[in-house]
């Protein structure tokens, strides 16, 4: 591999390692009540799945595995999205919850486009 495939292959990692981060920091800060703390968890698990898959995608043992790792990660993204929209914040979580989903639908993309030059080539 490339230095430069190396170089975004980490960037990528990073970008998605600090999306679960901020994920984390906006549910912990959230009013906790019945709905947003099973919303949380939900979410939660999702925004830390894209970065763990795609980590895991940058090991697999072959084209098929990367393949489906990648589909993991754009489907978590997905549903990272959903639960983004749902969660119940306060006007001053608004601009974070914003972002938030703005991320994931960028992630989303990339994943997709991920899949497309993958797939292309298969």
């Amino acid at each position: 591999m490339s230095e430069i495939q190396n170089h975004k292959k980490y960037d990528l990692e990073e970008r998605t390692f600090h999306f679960a981060k901020h994920v984390i920091n906006l549910v912990n800060d959230v009013p906790k009540t019945l709905t947003n703390i099973e919303i949380g968890k939900q979410l939660t698990r999702s925004a830390g799945s894209v970065g763990a898959n795609y980590i895991e995608a940058n090991e697999a043992l072959s084209k098929k595995d990367f393949i489906m790792r990648i589909k993991i990660c754009r489907k978590e993204a997905k549903e990272s999205h959903y639960w983004l929209k749902l969660i119940s914040c306060n006007t001053e979580f608004n601009d974070i919850q914003s972002g938030l989903i703005q991320e994931s639908q960028e992630l989303m993309k990339i994943f997709g486009a991920i899949l497309i030059k993958s797939t292309v080539k298969a």
